[in-house]
């Protein structure tokens, strides 16, 4: 295990795996896979372009910038003790719904080719007017998939000015529950905090650090310092009568950020020694090295861009790199009902195509990221107010 720290690990819990319900996913019975190469040819992205240039590797690069432990800590010492990941799922108090429970226009939100393993649907009314962004889980956060005895799911959803995080007990595969958390960002002398003001389309948990995309680059958050809201209203910050984070029952201040590139995908990768941080943005791929350094758990070794690629594939959305592998994921043009998941290395790319339609717009619509536990072997996304899984060998079959 790569890391242990206070979060120790026991290998227990069931792994997500199954198929789902016969009529969950009627929807992609008819579906047939092919490569790129039998594919509309002007939309193959074709092969990956490596990115040589110093100039342009140093585009890339980010800036780290931590707030200083004496804020954070009297942030903590106003608002009272922090509390961990397990806290919040223990206090977690609304459900999602299996996928027999979804609509059938929740369901067209799903993958046709390849099928997704598992699926579950947001409540209509906890997440209207949010729009779905990113997805992490306890695969990501350690080698084992766990988060001690749990098996967590996070996915973020935004709105206006506001963003916030769902905490998913995924330990039990038939009975999701969770809560919000918001994300918030420390005032400048640690005294208040404010709502973090921009969508979360990239979202890695690594050990015990959350990394966010924000329109400013990206935000750092240390799950060890989650606080319980103490004011049920929709005010964020100090409130008459103690502290409140929109309606949230619990919020959780930056501890850092790194400034420079702007990436609006991540991933993590851990075929990568060590471990790296995989980002997107507009048509370039590429990453970033974790420190190894034990008093560093969870930041960037350098901020320094290891390896970058230019790709062609169009509206750019969720990436995952494993391996040699790039898989990047298109989201549907307004005259298309789905988008596309495309493979991509230095030889080419390949994708699905599903019948009888004769097209490769087989992925769901609309997806912001794309996150691979290795534990599990499987690849989380979400659509809408579709949150879905499959297997990476299932993706990899399909493209063969």
């Amino acid at each position: 295990m790569k890391h242990r720290g206070r979060h120790r690990r026991r290998k227990r819990g069931r792994a997500l795996r199954g198929v789902l319900a016969g009529t969950a996913l009627a929807l992609t019975a008819a579906a047939t896979m092919i490569s790129a190469s039998q594919a509309t040819v002007d939309e193959d992205p074709g092969a990956l372009d490596r990115i040589t240039s110093a100039t342009e590797l140093d585009t890339l690069r980010l800036h780290e910038d931590l707030v200083p432990d004496r804020d954070l800590n009297r942030l903590t010492a106003a608002m009272g003790r922090t509390v961990g990941v397990r806290a919040v799922l223990d206090d977690a108090d609304r459900s999602l719904r299996n996928a027999g429970d979804c609509t059938d226009a929740e369901r067209e939100a799903l993958p046709v080719a390849p099928a997704a393993d598992h699926a579950y649907c947001w409540d209509a009314a906890d997440t209207r007017s949010w729009r779905a962004g990113a997805v992490t889980t306890s695969g990501d956060a350690d080698d084992d998939g766990m988060w001690g005895e749990q098996r967590v799911v996070l996915s973020a959803w935004s709105r206006e000015n506001l963003s916030r995080v769902a905490f998913i007990d995924a330990t039990d595969p038939d009975r999701l529950r969770y809560t919000w958390v918001l994300l918030a960002v420390p005032t400048a002398d640690g005294s208040d905090y404010r709502a973090l003001s921009s969508p979360v389309s990239g979202m890695v948990w690594y050990q015990d650090k959350l990394l966010v995309t924000a329109s400013g680059g990206l935000y750092v958050y240390d799950l060890h310092r989650i606080q319980r809201a103490t004011v049920d209203s929709a005010a964020v910050g100090r409130a008459h009568g103690g502290w409140s984070a929109h309606g949230a029952r619990f919020v959780l201040p930056a501890v850092g950020a790194y400034r420079g590139a702007r990436p609006t995908g991540l991933s993590l990768d851990r075929s990568t020694a060590p471990d790296s941080l995989v980002a997107s943005g507009g048509d370039r791929l590429w990453r970033y090295a974790f420190s190894k350094d034990p008093d560093r758990t969870g930041l960037l070794a350098t901020g320094r861009a290891d390896e970058a690629y230019r790709t062609d594939a169009a509206g750019l959305a969720g990436v995952l790199s494993y391996g040699s592998r790039w898989y990047v994921s298109d989201s549907a043009g307004p005259s298309q009902e789905r988008g596309s998941l495309w493979r991509q290395n230095a030889s080419g790319a390949e994708t699905a195509r599903c019948e009888p339609y004769g097209t490769h717009r087989c992925w769901s619509p609309a997806t912001a990221s794309l996150s691979y536990s290795e534990a599990t072997g499987e690849v989380w996304s979400q659509s809408g107010r579709t949150l879905f899984s499959l297997g990476l060998n299932t993706i990899d079959s399909a493209l063969e």
